[in-house]
This record gives C-alpha cells, structure tokens and sequence, in this order.
C-alpha cells in the first residue's frame, strides 16, 4: 500500500511479505543470480586471509565510516586511524570519530551477539542502535513526532519528506512482523538476499528509533546475511556504494514508501550486493598480495620479522610503539624503540608526529584501503 500523504503517520505500511510476483521476475532473478555468485566469491576469498578477524580494522572500519557518512556524520582518515590505534579512546577524539567508532564496535559486538543467538531478534536490534547512539533508549514512544525532513544541501530544505508509522503498539507490531519475516524461512520461504532487500526497506519505513535508524538498518543487513551463513563475517562493505550512488538510495527507497514500486528498489540492492563483494575481493586480494610482498621485504632486512608482526601491522592503518612491543613481548623501551627505527629504515612504515604521540603509518595498507 502506497503513501498518499507525507505529513501524516504511514500507518498503512503493510506487513512482510510483499506480492509473491517479485521472486519470479526475470530481472530480478538475473540480477539475484550476479549477485549471489559475487557474494560467495569474495566469501571465498575472506580465507585466503591469515587472520580473516584483520578485516576487523580495515574493511568493517570503512563500512563505519562511510555509513556514518551518509548521515553526514564525516571524520578524516587521520583522525580515524590515530583513534583506533590507542587502546583507550583519548578524551579529546572528536565526537564525529567517536561515533563512526562506536558504529564499528555495534557491528562486531551484534556479531558477537548473534552467534550466541543464532536469530535476529528485537533486543540485538536494539543493542546495536543502543551502542551506535550511545544511549539507553529503545523504540520511539507512540506519541514521538518523528518526522523526515529534507536535508540541509538539498532543494526545499526542511520539507516533510515521510512520516514514519506511529501509534499505541504500532512499531511493535511492526517489528515483530519483520523479525519473524527474517527468521521464519519455513513460514516465509525466499532467497536471502531477496529477503534482505525487502527487510532493509521495511526496517528503514517502519523508521523504530528517533535516531540511527540508517546505521542500525545497514548492520542489520550485514548480520542477516551472516546468520544466514552467505557471509562468514560482516565485512561486506555496503555503505562505500550506497553513498557513491546515495540519491538513487533515496528515490528508489521513497518509490517503494510512494508508490509501491518495488522492483528498482531491489534491483539497487543486489547491484550494491554485487558490486560491492567485487570491490571487497579487490580490496582482500590486494591486502593478501601487499601482505606477501611486505613479509618478505621485513624478512630480507630485519632479522627478527616475522609472520606474526606483519600481520599486526596489518591489522590496522595506523600502529603505535606498542603493537611491535605486545607481538615481540619486550617491555624495553630501548628495544622497542631500535624495533620501530628498523621498521622505518626499511620503509615498512613511515613515523608521523603528532604532538608528543607518534603513529607509524602502513603506507601501503592505506592506499590499498583509500584506493
């Protein structure tokens, strides 16, 4: 049922499943047969990783940072990678890189979570929204006037664009609806990744937080497809596209809410599906590549390189003194210090001063990740 007047709750959003015509339209399916193959490819790939945990601080990290973009929540590169390499968040991290990290850990504590689990349910959904807003809020209450409005940089700022479904019981049921939807595939037999598209749309409708709904929705999508053993972690790197392609997100998204048009709205999902697992598998066959070429490099000129300080120096852009001096485990300060002038002379890493801190950046792995 279509959305006839935006000011006004859509409390006739219906629930899931939607008509039965979209798993047989040829489209659709072409599409859904591209998108699978890809996805599987680069779940493949994940294992050519040593370690496929590394991705925990290079691929999800980039998923956190440009999902948090398209809330226009923006943090430099810089910033980012200087926060993760302490190991206690620094007071004086801005509050734009505290929430793109906060996004990162949502991600892998739900992660956590669902393995425990085994199913998506309300209060995973509401753990990750809970850690990516910081809060201790659940579902908007049935009086919050919960609009969505045009964005700053857009034509007729401020406009009433959707009014999200509100109402004694009304999100709840919603809810409910959506989560046996995605976990009952006897009571609703689909392909996955169909039934992540739709989910995805239904989620982001129903709109259950006053806040964070894009961010929780992007996760949910990635825990669904692990949990649906389609992915081994969440480390597809979804948002990279959607904010590439982010007013077509929109459009195809409103058409669904507007008119009922599901089908472009699909489509854009499993090309973002598709092609993002190409770019993954890029960015992991080059990491594993660089990985290869690095170790040997540390082999030739330092005597005490070994597999395990390159995959540390891999596992996040930015390292400090002390990563080298947990892998090696020496406490010297000396010893440590001659460790990372070593690393630096054979051009492993580069130093950079940051007041009285100083970073060791992984060339490399940044261009690999900025690419």
């Amino acid at each position: 049922m279509a959305n006839t007047n935006r000011n006004v709750p859509f409390n006739d959003l219906m629930p899931l499943p939607p008509g039965e015509e979209l798993e047989n339209d040829p489209e659709i399916l072409k599409k859904l047969v591209a998108a699978s193959r890809a996805l599987a490819s680069m779940d493949n790939n994940v294992l050519r990783l040593p370690n496929p945990l590394m991705l925990v601080n290079t691929i999800a990290l980039q998923e956190a940072k440009a999902s948090s973009a398209i809330e226009n929540i923006f943090t430099t590169e810089d910033e980012l990678y200087k926060a993760i390499s302490n190991t206690i968040q620094e007071e004086n991290t801005n509050a734009a890189t505290k929430e793109v990290l906060r996004y990162r850990e949502a991600l892998w504590e739900g992660n956590a979570q669902l393995e425990i689990d085994k199913v998506i349910s309300l209060p995973l959904i509401i753990k990750i929204y809970r850690q990516i807003k910081n809060t201790q809020s659940a579902l908007r209450s049935p009086q919050a006037q919960v609009v969505i409005r045009q964005g700053q940089s857009e034509f007729r700022t401020g406009e009433v664009v959707y009014t999200p479904p509100r109402g004694e019981g009304v999100i709840e049921a919603l809810m409910d609806n959506l989560i046996d939807y995605l976990n009952d595939d006897g009571k609703f037999p689909m392909d996955p990744l169909l039934k992540m598209c739709i989910a995805h749309y239904q989620f982001e409708a129903i709109h259950p937080f006053t806040d964070g709904n894009g961010r929780t929705g992007r996760i949910l999508n990635l825990l669904y497809l692990v949990n649906q053993r389609l992915l081994s972690g969440p480390v597809l790197y979804l948002s990279k596209y959607i904010i590439a392609h982010k007013d077509e997100y929109y459009f195809a998204l409103s058409a669904v809410i507007n008119r009922g048009a599901w089908k472009n709205w699909i489509l854009y999902m499993l090309d973002a599906v598709e092609k993002t697992a190409t770019l993954t598998n890029r960015l992991i066959h080059e990491t594993v590549n660089q990985m290869e070429a690095t170790l040997e490099q540390g082999r030739k000129h330092i005597k005490w390189y070994n597999k395990d300080i390159n995959e540390a120096l891999f596992s996040q852009p930015y390292s400090r003194a002390k990563t080298v001096a947990d892998v090696m485990g020496k406490t010297s300060r000396t010893t440590i210090s001659k460790y990372m002038d070593e690393l630096v002379q054979a051009r492993i890493l580069t130093p950079k001063k940051d007041g009285n801190q100083v970073y060791y950046l992984n060339d490399d792995l940044i261009r690999i990740l900025e690419g």
